[in-house]
């Protein structure tokens, strides 16, 4: 089996989305380690439709599975998102992971919270993992928005699973001190006159998220830091080199039992092909589509589904 990562190190996401407070890579390394002994060959700074032709793979391999994640961020599309200081969520994390791990940040200039008011629009995990990181570069205050109203301090003991109890939550990044504002639309960045920016304008939204009036106000913010998710994976490089089709939703199109794309000998599965999601259900279709790979190649499969 071969696994190919656009990173200089093997992990992908896990080693450069996310924090070392949160996750220390040398946890990443022992797994690494235990693959390479199990039969797995990574290949690193190997970005498909990139510096590597799709094509190469096509020709080499007898099955190839997509689960390159779901890496479109949603945008902010207001007035002042183009000015210097709004930049995506994941890329001042991979910044960070690569300045702590000592790797080379290229010619990308430099993303820091340092002696900056930060704003992280979006209330998911990743909007935790920027405000750890920016109370850790010293960031002279952290506000968090979300555009859902704030969820009740206990959930509603009537409701069973698989129905998620929705609730008042706090992780620990958002312990260390942020201010967290709820149901706020952003609908301008502030210039600050040099380039930069000073600061955002919000209104306060109905439970239909719909503007209320007379509730604007403004936030100081150096740093906006984006985190509202993703839309589907980039089709712009291997995706689009190799012709497959997409659902609706613009992900790559692939049934749950054989998970095949609409191209021969491509398969897809996690979130490039069902959207961005849960870990957990990456998990369960890498191995249901390991399955199915295995009963394509071979003819049967002893494999768990």
């Amino acid at each position: 089996m071969h696994l190919y990562e656009r990173q200089a190190k093997a992990g992908g996401l896990l080693r450069y989305g996310i924090p070392d407070f949160k996750m220390e890579k040398h946890l990443i390394d022992r797994r690494v380690a235990q693959m390479e002994a199990e039969g797995v060959t990574f290949h690193t700074n190997a970005h498909i439709g990139v510096n590597v032709p799709v094509q190469n793979l096509v020709d080499e391999f007898d099955a190839i599975v997509l689960t390159g994640g779901s890496e479109k961020p949603r945008d902010l599309p207001v007035p002042g998102r183009e000015l210097d200081g709004v930049h995506f969520a994941m890329d001042f994390l991979r910044q960070q992971n690569k300045r702590v791990s000592n790797e080379s940040l290229g010619n990308a200039p430099e993303l820091l919270a340092s002696g900056k008011h930060v704003v992280v629009i979006g209330g998911g995990d990743t909007g935790s993992d920027c405000i750890g990181t920016s109370f850790r570069q010293g960031a002279l205050s952290v506000t968090q928005l979300e555009i859902m109203p704030q969820p009740p301090e206990k959930e509603n003991k009537l409701l069973t699973w698989p129905n998620w109890p929705l609730k008042m939550r706090t992780s620990s990044s958002q312990a260390e001190g942020a201010v967290r504002d709820f149901a706020v639309l952003t609908t301008r960045i502030i210039p600050n006159g040099k380039g930069g920016i000073r600061g955002i304008e919000c209104v306060r939204v109905d439970d239909k998220m719909q503007p209320i009036e007379g509730t604007q106000f403004e936030i100081k913010a150096e740093l906006v830091l984006l985190a509202m998710g993703f839309v589907n994976p980039v089709h712009e490089g291997m995706l689009s080199d190799l012709g497959v089709e997409f659902d609706p939703r613009g992900n790559v199109k692939a049934d749950v039992v054989q998970y095949k794309s609409s191209l021969p000998k491509i398969f897809s599965a996690g979130d490039m092909r069902r959207g961005q999601s849960l870990v957990v259900w990456a998990i369960r279709e890498g191995r249901q589509c390991a399955h199915a790979v295995d009963k394509f190649l071979m003819g049967r499969t002893d494999l768990p589904r």
